[in-house]
């Protein structure tokens, strides 16, 4: 069991220090099995967007939600991932964050603290850069999960992802198409992998240096 305020100390004052970035990303990165790759062109920019990691305490653990998305026509279609979505002009990174938040699983804002960022990570697929967010709440939240957006909430406890076996290795069908040799976490039973489990990588190389 980690203590949730010693915790948050170390991981406020190391944040603040240069991050491991790609250097984790990359350890998590899918592999095609095959010659069938995906290929994206993007003519545009990447658009911004943030991903909230909210620790919160229960039971004596600290977790952290995650959202399984509905199945729909789109890039990351019944994949796992972090709340979180597109930035509204104006708005910072954190702003996004903990909206996006608020809209897909009723966490309100104003009950989070926020205590630092992770590195930018470019989502290849949507072409997005995202900004993981780390903020806490002092308790469980409520979760009001948005219908459209949420099948969903996933209940990751922090210690699962930075226990020495936690990274796992399976074969998955990407996009019901693409053969990918998968590294990923283990959550609820749902295999969390791709750009949301390369993002915990970072917080669990962060984790794994101050606890």
């Amino acid at each position: 069991m980690m203590d949730m305020l010693a915790l948050v100390d170390k991981l406020q004052h190391r944040l603040k220090e240069e991050l491991p970035g790609a250097k984790a990303h990359e350890l998590l990165r899918a592999i095609p099995v095959d010659t069938t790759i995906p290929k994206f062109e993007h003519k545009a920019p990447p658009k911004p967007g943030s991903v909230l990691i909210l620790l919160y305490p229960e039971a004596n653990e600290i977790y952290f939600p995650l959202i399984k998305r509905p199945d729909y026509l789109g890039a990351h279609s019944g994949q796992v991932s972090l709340p979180g979505g597109k930035a509204e002009a104006g708005e910072s990174v954190y702003e996004t964050a903990l909206r996006e938040a608020e809209e897909e699983i009723g966490v309100k804002s104003t009950s989070v603290k926020v205590i630092g960022r992770l590195s930018d990570f470019f989502v290849i697929p949507s072409n997005f850069m995202v900004t993981p967010v780390l903020g806490i709440a002092e308790g469980k939240p409520t979760w009001v999960p948005d219908k459209h957006e949420v099948a969903r909430v996933l209940h990751g406890r922090l210690d699962s992802i930075v226990n020495e076996n936690a990274i796992k290795t399976q074969e998955i069908l990407a996009a019901g198409r693409y053969r990918m040799l998968a590294p990923h976490f283990e959550v609820e039973g749902e295999i969390v992998w791709g750009a949301t489990a390369m993002m915990l990588n970072e917080l669990r190389w962060v984790l794994r240096e101050v606890v």
